[in-house]
């Protein structure tokens, strides 16, 4: 950061007693250096999403009746929110756009599932394999480059969404789970219809494979794809281009790998070898959750961290920290300025506590050396936003004072 003279923490022109009127507006965040084609993009990801929603449906209803179709559908949406909801909750601290997570499920389950069908097709009329093979070694090695792609584009086109692990792993689950949520509607479908290879069919059939693919494997694309995310995540921290190709190939062979090992042993494995691949990526599922969360928590200490040096400077009030980092204070904040001061005010700490966030971060990045487009001038755009809104922001007592007798 520039040692540009630093202000004093901003205090409010108003009474604190005041109560904010409905009839005033907050004053609105331009983000500078915005980028080019964004309302273009967000109508191209409605109108892919709304494609998705149609093959969504021609899947459904190739189960050839609409019991088959609606519970093709139903099992499919069944653990969506709980996956949607676990993803959310990572991304609390330091949350991506918006846009970018929506479009991360739409790729998935749209451009990834209608690139890795066209080339499944392409292969399967091209070449005589089995189904074994097909499933275990041609699946993986181009759903998961479908899957991948997206982090690649997002990557080339707004390099500072991805700026660390878990930004990656965020963004691959909710590209596996977009996946994994179209793939689901065709295999319950096909289950309804039954096959000569599986006794069972209708209800029951469709029923057998939510069991195995809805409750006891619902994260297994998440899982594959955030071996690339990961690897994105790391590369993004790295100065040398070698290390990033580096990282990101061993990325998407490592994706491919733990694909190819879990179609493998539904192929070749037999009851045991599926038995024990399914610990064994269950092992590392439970090992990427703790990574993702201790990352998280570490999130608690930068921002921490952050805020201090920006009080220090003077930017803010120190007493402000607590009530703009920990989730329990910062919802106490809010609860505070709404019953006391009314809801524009709410909306304004809100408001503030979202900037802070932001800007906190983004310092951090700066002052820790990483290559930020532009990360001195938005950092200070950033300040001069919540200094605008400082004047409708309504916080509690310090906590110092909270805890006297």
């Amino acid at each position: 950061m520039s040692d540009a003279p630093p202000t004093t923490a901003p205090s409010t022109t108003r009474d604190a007693s005041t109560r904010l009127t409905g009839s005033e507006s907050l004053p609105t965040y331009t983000e500078p250096y915005r980028q080019r084609g964004r309302l273009l993009l967000v109508i191209a990801v409605g109108v892919v999403a709304a494609i998705g929603v149609a093959g969504a449906a021609f899947f459904a209803l190739s189960a050839d009746d609409a019991t088959g179709a609606s519970l093709s559908i139903t099992y499919a949406l069944i653990p969506l929110p709980l996956l949607w909801l676990s993803y959310w909750w990572l991304d609390r601290y330091e949350p991506e756009p918006r846009r970018y997570k929506i479009a991360a499920f739409v790729w998935g389950g749209v451009v990834a599932v209608a690139i890795a069908l066209a080339l499944e097709i392409w292969v399967a009329r091209q070449f005589d394999l089995s189904d074994e093979v097909l499933a275990s070694v041609i699946a993986p090695v181009v759903e998961e480059p479908a899957k991948c792609l997206f982090l690649v584009v997002v990557f080339w086109r707004a390099r500072r969404v991805i700026d660390g692990m878990l930004d990656g792993l965020i963004l691959a689950g909710l590209v596996g789970i977009g996946f994994a949520f179209v793939e689901n509607i065709g295999y319950y479908a096909a289950s309804y219809l039954g096959s000569p290879e599986i006794p069972l069919a209708g209800t029951q059939g469709a029923t057998t494979t939510f069991v195995v693919r809805g409750l006891f494997s619902p994260l297994a694309h998440p899982l594959f794809t955030s071996a690339f995310g990961l690897a994105v995540g790391l590369a993004v921290t790295r100065r040398s281009r070698w290390a990033k190709a580096v990282l990101w190939i061993v990325g998407l062979a490592g994706s491919i790998a733990l694909h190819a090992l879990w179609n493998g042993s539904l192929s070749y494995g037999g009851g045991l070898g599926f038995f024990l691949v399914y610990l064994v990526l269950a092992a590392l599922l439970a090992a990427l959750a703790t990574v993702a969360i201790v990352v998280r928590s570490r999130q608690v200490r930068i921002l921490e961290q952050s805020l201090s040096y920006v009080a220090e400077r003077g930017w803010i009030h120190p007493a402000e920290i607590p009530y703009l980092s920990r989730f329990a204070y910062r919802n106490t904040a809010r609860t505070y300025a709404r019953r006391e001061h009314g809801k524009l005010a709410g909306r304004a700490v809100k408001r503030y506590q979202q900037l802070a966030s932001e800007m906190a971060f983004l310092h951090h990045r700066v002052m820790s050396g990483h290559a930020v487009p532009h990360g001195v001038d938005r950092t200070f755009a950033l300040l001069d936003a919540m200094h605008d809104i400082r004047p409708f922001v309504r916080l509690p007592p310090a906590l110092t004072a909270l805890r006297r007798p």
